[in-house]
């Protein structure tokens, strides 16, 4: 059952070839199994999947099921879910216990989906490659000795290793595309504003957006149908119809505009990564596709942007964590002071202490013009960069990220290197437009991503030209030996 999609499982649900329960028991049979070799999951709510497999299950029987009734799935663990831990990946918040579920959660609850559990992350979502975990670093399924990316990187492995069929994630600078891209899955970050961060723990507002992380396109459509839509109680929520995302999948490709930025592929981008993206894009070209030569002059100023913005950001969102209303508390403080200095000390790792520093410091009085100020002007250039862009072609295309997966441990010592991993999706954060990563060729035995971005509110567009490629190739189909 774990070597067919999400789509496939839903059918097989719907024409009774196995039953909810049966399908989550299997799964819960392959984390307990696999999952210590990855440490994919930091928690696993095996009784309570069950209990809303049978109720899964039980609506079936009486006529009530929806696309996604019983079909299981996980959840990153930046999503509040009620009475269950929510630790984003964090000491500080290791005792945690929601009294409330995200947005996210509920959509998916009320849809029918069976949570599995809740994957690891980077602490706070701060980090490339899902070694910044309060719990340990999460292993590659292609190679446990490499980094899966972050910081969804404990989604993208429970997929790439069909633990789950698939997971939530969230993207602020790339963190569902890139670690998409490095397990050799297919992860979507919509438009700013199409999914409800509502019960999302912040670390960047302006830059947080949470997306579906599955085998293939045909799944995220699937996922994208039941997580998007306007929520009243997040004020970035955009108030905009939720198309059918699955409708248009078969659409033709004749003559679409692909635009490759010259910036991205330059110098930095790997020789094996560029000759299977360029592959990739030939494949389109067969399909009808017509390749178009663009510019995104100020794409290389958003790695510097997003790095004052973000830690800007993280810092204001992280300053409730103070010890004294929830999570981490320091033992037998001498006073309040001690308190909040040791609680956040000892609670927050040290990735998180140096983007808050960073934020701190750009926030603070005669440096905000300088830093903060300065990278907003920035941000609005290169979303005028896409502006362009888009009157001339209609998606643009180019590596997602710029080599294979890296070594666990191997840039840990080195953040700006770290940094420099998101340097093809960052841009697409600051502009708020959606992105998606779909695998292509491996390189070197490792998966490669292909990313696309397109211009606001069009997913059905990127996730019609994904899912034709997937017709005409099997990347997606993917699954490491080990775990097959």
């Amino acid at each position: 059952m774990h070597r067919k999609s999400l789509a496939e499982l839903a059918r097989g649900l719907a024409g009774g070839e196995f039953s909810s329960v049966e399908l989550t028991t299997h799964f819960l049979d392959r984390i307990e199994r696999f999952d210590e070799r990855l440490n994919a999951f930091i928690t696993v709510t095996g009784e309570q999947a069950l209990a809303a497999a049978r109720r899964a299950d039980e609506r079936r029987s009486q006529g009530e099921a929806g696309p996604l009734t019983g079909v299981p799935l996980a959840q990153k663990d930046i999503f509040n879910t009620r009475d269950i831990r929510t630790s984003c990946g964090s000491r500080m918040l290791d005792n945690f216990l929601a009294p409330f579920n995200a947005t996210v959660v509920e959509k998916l609850d009320a849809a029918g989906a069976v949570m599995l559990g809740k994957t690891n992350m980077d602490e706070f979502a701060m980090g490339s490659s899902n070694e910044t975990s309060y719990y340990g670093p999460v292993r590659n399924p292609w190679d446990t000795e490499r980094v899966p990316g972050g910081s969804s990187g404990g989604s993208a492995a429970a997929v790439a290793a069909r633990l789950a069929p698939a997971a939530t994630g969230t993207d602020t600078g790339g963190s569902i595309r890139q670690p998409a891209s490095l397990c050799g899955i297919t992860g979507l970050k919509p438009t700013y504003g199409r999914v409800s961060r509502w019960g999302m723990i912040a670390f960047a507002s302006s830059l947080d957006q949470a997306g579906p992380m599955a085998a293939s396109a045909e799944d995220c459509a699937l996922l994208l149908n039941q997580m998007a839509g306007f929520d009243e109680r997040d004020s970035t929520s955009v108030e905009r119809e939720v198309e059918d995302y699955a409708a248009g999948l078969e659409g033709s490709l004749e003559g679409v505009r692909i635009g490759l930025p010259r910036e991205f592929f330059a110098e930095g981008l790997s020789a094996g990564v560029e000759q299977s993206v360029r592959d990739a894009l030939k494949q389109f070209e067969a399909m009808g596709a017509r390749l178009v030569d663009i510019s995104l002059p100020n794409s290389a100023l958003s790695a510097p942007a997003y790095y004052v913005v973000a830690p800007a950001e993280c810092s204001s969102n992280l300053s409730r964590m103070d010890g004294v209303r929830f999570g981490y508390r320091c033992e037998n403080p001498r006073d309040l002071e001690d308190l909040y200095k040791r609680s956040r000390g000892e609670g927050f790792g040290d990735e998180v202490k140096r983007r808050i520093l960073i934020g701190t410091y750009a926030l603070s009085a005669g440096y905000y013009d300088a830093y903060y100020l300065k990278a907003q002007k920035i941000r609005r250039l290169i979303s005028q960069d896409f502006a362009e862009a888009f009157q001339q072609v209609d998606v643009i295309m180019g590596p997602t990220a710029p080599d294979t997966a890296f070594r666990i441990g191997e840039k840990t010592d080195d953040p700006l290197s770290m940094y420099l991993s998101d340097v093809y999706t960052i841009a697409v954060n600051l502009a708020g437009l959606p992105g998606m990563s779909i695998p292509v060729a491996p390189a070197d035995g490792l998966p490669v991503g292909l990313q696309l971005i397109g211009d606001y509110w069009t997913e059905a567009r990127l996730l019609n030209l994904a899912h034709r490629y997937q017709q005409q190739t099997d990347w997606h189909r993917q699954i490491p030996g080990e775990f097959e």
